[in-house]
């Protein structure tokens, strides 16, 4: 079985390329994380199978939010990230999810539509 994580950005806010990174990252970890927690198995199989990655894009926190839901409705592991406001964003808005490590079926289910950034 073939596990991957999903990132999926907001592309709305303007954000630099350096801060979406720094978003990506910060979503990729905190989901790693929670599926180390949750889903033991989903995380060693993703570690020791290369820690497949791949970043997505929405056009609004709507968009975003929906994404969201699907995946939960899943029991997917799916963490949010919200700004802490320090550069080009206010405090408090979400820039991103971070779904998985999740077996690669599972997601695609929720993010196949959605276009890489």
């Amino acid at each position: 079985m073939e596990f991957k994580q999903v990132m999926v950005v907001r592309r709305d806010l303007g954000m630099g390329t350096g801060k979406i990174a720094a978003q990506v990252a910060h979503a990729a970890v905190m989901a790693a994380e929670r599926t180390k927690h949750r889903k033991p198995e989903w995380f060693e199989t993703w570690f020791e199978g290369g820690q497949a990655k791949v970043v997505v894009k929405v056009q609004s926190l709507e968009e975003l939010m929906q994404v969201r839901q699907r995946a939960e409705a899943l029991s997917l592991p799916v963490v949010q990230v919200n700004d802490s406001g320090l550069t080009q964003i206010p405090a408090g808005t979400t820039t991103c999810i971070g779904i998985g490590p999740a077996p690669a079926d599972l997601i695609d289910r929720v993010t196949s539509d959605l276009k890489l950034l």
